[in-house]
């Protein structure tokens, strides 16, 4: 029997999906497997994952410039080596639950697992295969510490795999297969069936606009974002998730009421019909976060990157706009203007669908699952 270990981390909810994919697709996949999904921290301290996870949502919000000196000075210098050090320490912990479910194969999804079971691995305590999954568009160094000990690195591009050689990882050991991907994103569904269940039209393009997430946007931002495409854009019809942001739902159903646009503009709180949603749009306005980028590209989606947070969403909004599939929208430009420019022209829209398809990898979380277990 397989026994799989899972690990992810609860800071942001990137970790999290590409976990429970991985194990989704192993279950329904694979016999003989008992697979446990484990949130390293909480694990390892139930406070200390509630106050860091905290804080990292704290800065995510309202302290970005704190979060980009510790997401850079974590790359190397006496930031890095204080969250390595605390690492090591935490990894003792992290060594009891590994003696007791005595895996054959571990998957991390996030730094901080993979670096503690590679620092055990290391003082020979664990002999299992470990396998890194990493999560956004750019590789940071806490991805690598022992990277000696790891004995395979799945990345989201084959740029990504040049620059882990590049920092001195075996090259056998890494593999370009994408993000892990639910299986829902490779379904086919009813396009007029899905348009038809929000009262949307068929003749009418769709946007696909994350106004709330996790960390949200500025709630001006937001609030001005929809209400520029409700003023200027009447031949567009826009899905708005507000997600669990209350108050940035409250607003929007406000704006919607105030300007009569009920017909084109739906205002959603939470929903799990992500995959349905994309099927139906034609463009995604959002954050881009490393899960959510990759389920737009895997749809076929252009991005509109609005207010990435300092640090991985960055890199993600670098390497979407470098590549074509998309436009990352800075703090002075004029969301007018850009959508105008996109929705005119036929051929610019079309061709940011193409480049989205040519970089997507759909097949992630096959390719992965099938690498580490034939």
């Amino acid at each position: 029997m397989n026994k799989i270990l899972i690990f992810y981390g609860s800071y942001g909810g990137g970790h999290l999906s590409a976990a429970r994919n991985i194990r989704d697709y192993i279950e329904n996949n694979y016999t003989d497997c008992e697979i446990q999904l484990v949130d390293c921290i909480e694990y390892i301290n139930k406070i200390l994952n509630k106050v860091t996870t905290k804080a990292y949502t704290d800065f995510s919000r309202n302290a970005r410039w704190i979060w980009k000196q510790i997401y850079y000075g974590s790359e190397k210098g006496g930031l890095s080596k204080i969250s390595n050090s605390i690492n090591r320490v935490m990894a003792v912990k992290l060594n009891k639950l590994l003696q007791e479910f005595n895996p054959n194969l571990i998957i991390s999804t996030h730094p901080f697992s993979s670096q503690m079971c590679a620092i055990l691995k290391k003082k020979q305590k664990i002999n299992c295969k470990l396998a890194t999954v990493m999560t956004d568009y750019a590789p940071h160094s806490q991805w690598l510490v022992a990277h000696e000990f790891v004995d395979y690195y799945f990345v989201a591009h084959e740029g990504m795999k040049e620059e882990l050689i590049e920092r001195g990882v075996d090259s056998k050991k890494i593999f370009a297969t994408g993000i892990p991907l639910s299986n829902r994103f490779l379904l086919s569904y009813n396009k007029s069936k899905i348009l038809a269940e929000y009262n949307l039209s068929p003749n009418k393009k769709t946007i696909l606009f994350f106004a709330g997430g996790e960390f949200g946007f500025g709630k001006d931002k937001t609030f001005n974002m929809l209400k520029s495409i409700i003023d200027n854009f009447p031949y567009l019809q826009v899905i708005a998730i507000a997600g669990r942001n209350i108050k940035i739902k409250e607003r929007f159903d406000e704006l919607v009421s105030a300007t009569n646009s009920g017909d084109s503009v739906k205002i959603l709180s939470y929903t799990n019909q992500v995959p349905e949603l994309m099927s139906v749009a034609d463009l995604v306005i959002t954050k881009p976060g490393g899960l959510t980028t990759t389920e737009s590209l895997a749809s076929g989606l252009p991005l509109i990157v609005i207010d990435p947070l300092p640090g991985q969403e960055e890199e993600n909004a670098k390497f979407v706009e470098k590549n074509g599939a998309g436009i990352w929208i800075r703090e002075n430009d004029d969301i007018k203007t850009i959508l105008l420019n996109v929705f005119n022209d036929t051929y610019k829209l079309q061709n940011m669908k193409i480049r989205a398809r040519l970089i997507a990898k759909k097949n992630s979380t096959k390719d992965i699952c099938e690498t580490l277990l034939g």
